[in-house]
């Protein structure tokens, strides 16, 4: 099926359907995506060769930035978050803490009641400098999208081992001061089945929920094409049933369908 990349370093600003109006960067190439998954649902599509393709430098984001934050601010634009995600997962870029710094200076300069977010898929997590940048911005909204490894390989297929025991180690790191971000689906990929809707993935991932305690947890799910066409999109109703075990356990939750 159809997918999208994102052609800018900045773009939008575009009302997001769990930020509010965000202005996106995007760390990775524009005309290609990059990640340390290949998520079978990703609105970007399949994974590239991280070796094939040239990052936007730290200065080129800058730029960027600070002229189209300077822009917003003469024509009196609202802005209320700026969002971290683009064509794949925006902490690989090694220059990730420093482009976060700059991030701060200029948010601070020309919207600082704005947010600064950061959607990642939690794998560069056992890099301290990764950490300590999300730690710096106002919600850092990491991903976990079940409590089975076997359903983390076939959902996600990352492209180096990853365990859901790490995942959970290096979030504790956090505290909780974190959003806990799932997107829920059904179907299948190469002939597996898969469903992190079913009883026991939900049990599990509760679980982990109720270990790591975070601020947030923000369910979804997938609202674009996909790379694949035997997904199936979750209903509302189903969302809101897990979002209210959440719920129960104390923990605010946002759903997205």
């Amino acid at each position: 099926m159809a997918t999208f990349l994102f052609d800018e370093i900045i773009f939008g600003p575009v009302k997001s359907r769990r930020l509010g109006v965000s202005l996106g960067v995007n760390l990775l190439p524009t005309g290609s995506k990059i990640c340390s998954f290949d998520c079978i649902y990703c609105e970007c599509g399949w994974t590239n060769s991280p070796s094939s393709t040239k990052l936007p430098s730290r200065t080129e984001v800058r730029a960027k930035m600070n002229q189209r934050l300077d822009q917003m601010k003469r024509e009196g634009d609202v802005l209320d978050v700026i969002t971290y995600a683009g064509n794949g997962e925006p902490t690989l870029h090694p220059q990730f803490a420093e482009i976060i710094n700059d991030t701060v200076e200029l948010r601070n300069s020309f919207f600082p009641k704005a947010r600064i977010a950061v959607l990642s898929n939690s794998t560069m997590l056992h890099k301290q400098k990764v950490v300590a940048a999300l730690k710096k911005v106002d919600q850092s909204i990491l991903k976990l999208d079940s409590g089975f490894d076997s359903t983390i390989k076939h959902l996600n297929q990352p492209h180096t081992p990853t365990t859901v025991e790490d995942v959970i180690n290096n979030l504790k790191q956090f505290d909780g001061n974190f959003t806990l971000q799932t997107l829920f689906v059904r179907g299948s990929y190469k002939n597996v089945t898969i469903d992190n809707t079913s009883h026991a993935e939900i049990t599990r991932w509760l679980d982990i929920v109720e270990e790591l305690k975070p601020k947030e947890v923000m369910i979804y799910t997938i609202a674009r094409d996909t790379p694949i066409s035997t997904l199936e999109k979750i209903p509302k109703e189903e969302l809101d049933a897990i979002a209210y075990k959440v719920k129960k356990i104390g923990i605010p939750v946002q759903v997205s369908a």
